[in-house]
């Protein structure tokens, strides 16, 4: 595969109006990842019906939570001719396949879902020029480079959200023109997957929908999850805080010297104390990761350059088990890489992607502007 840059689809108007545009506009892209998930649950021996069932028994939550939401993805499914439940599929669909009630099938799932990913902050005090840096490498499924998208969305009943996302999804990493940021990379406990809570993309775009900080905050904090997730939250006027997401309980994680930086274990003593981390099993690399992107950063505190944030990011220490990850099989037996690096520039509302950095580190600009 060449990488090629992620297509920018803009989107505007009430939910199921945007949701039509949405499917419209990134209809390929978004049959291409419904067909690969739906080619995982043939593999799982969970047929449609089955995920039928599931999908009405978790409608109510997603509804209760924010009923616009369900009506974006309705018109997502309008827009691309596809399926409800396969939109679903792809913003709920660690979340349906864990909680299935088959004990054989999450047995099954087993590392299915599992990768790797690091974010970091680089607050005001540390970076060159006194304003933040956030960024993410997203380490997931090799023919993802192929679904996803850049996501615009022009609102009038809050501040525009750009979010790099799987196409269909409702968000991932980004952030909006009142200057939140957000990434969020995987975790995983004990704990995981013994109720329903809130799909993560849905907290995600909540997030992002957010005017305030302290809102943003407040739901990466309160809501109840099905699992465990990091979450990695910044404004444009300095303040970062990391997110150490059990399904109903967050531990907090404070920058170092103006940097915060996360990978795919379990950091906080608080939490270590209440729950076994089950993540490093799968992503042995993790125990790494973060290390290598301190030891990169730390040596610019106070003058980091976005150009020594991607150097972090594109380090190939250990390759190809290393922050930045060339096409190789992980432990589950999935190709994987590191599929997209994500820079954003809050204050000047850009966000560079690279699709594939470690085959071709061209980082592509995406602003709010048309």
């Amino acid at each position: 595969m060449t990488p090629t840059p992620f297509p920018l689809i803009e989107i505007s108007g009430p939910p199921e109006a945007r949701g039509k545009q949405y499917g419209q506009k990134a209809a390929d892209r978004i049959h291409k990842g419904a067909s690969h998930y739906t080619e995982q649950l043939r593999k799982l021996s969970l047929d449609k019906s089955r995920l039928g069932a599931l999908i009405n028994d978790y409608l109510p939550v997603m509804e209760n939570f924010d009923p616009a939401h369900v009506a974006e993805m309705r018109g997502i499914a309008v827009g691309a001719e596809i399926a409800f439940e396969d939109v679903v599929l792809l913003n709920a669909r660690t979340e349906l396949l864990k909680l299935a009630s088959s004990p054989e099938l999450r047995q099954r799932l087993s590392g299915e879902i599992a990768d790797g990913c690091t974010g970091l902050v680089v607050q005001p005090e540390a970076s060159a020029d006194g304003k933040i840096i956030h960024a993410q490498n997203w380490d997931w499924k090799f023919e993802c480079a192929e679904t996803a998208v850049v996501l615009r969305i022009r609102r009038t009943d809050g501040p525009d959200i750009l979010t790099f996302t799987e196409a269909g999804g409702l968000a991932r990493s980004g952030m909006n023109n009142a200057g939140i940021s957000l990434t969020a990379n995987f975790l995983e406990s004990d704990l995981d997957y013994q109720r329903l809570g809130v799909p993560l993309p849905l907290i995600r775009r909540k997030i992002l929908e957010q005017q305030h900080l302290a809102l943003a905050m407040h739901a990466a904090y309160v809501t109840q999850k099905s699992g465990s997730c990091n979450m990695m939250l910044s404004h444009k006027d300095g303040m970062a805080l990391n997110f150490e997401c059990a399904p109903s309980e967050t531990f907090l994680l404070h920058a170092e010297n103006g940097l915060l930086v996360h990978a795919n274990h379990w950091v906080s003593s608080a939490a270590l104390s209440k729950l076994k981390d089950r993540g490093v099993a799968t992503t042995p690399d993790t125990l790494y990761r973060d290390m290598r992107v301190k030891e990169i950063l730390r040596p610019h505190i106070g003058r980091i350059e976005v150009t020594h944030v991607k150097a972090a990011l594109l380090d190939d220490f250990a390759s190809p088990w290393a922050v930045c990850r060339p096409p190789r099989m992980n432990l589950a037996n999935n190709l994987s890489a590191t599929v997209a690096s994500i820079v954003m520039r809050p204050t000047e509302a850009v966000m560079q992607v690279a699709c594939l950095p470690a085959v071709d580190p061209n980082f592509v600009d995406y602003g709010f502007d048309a």
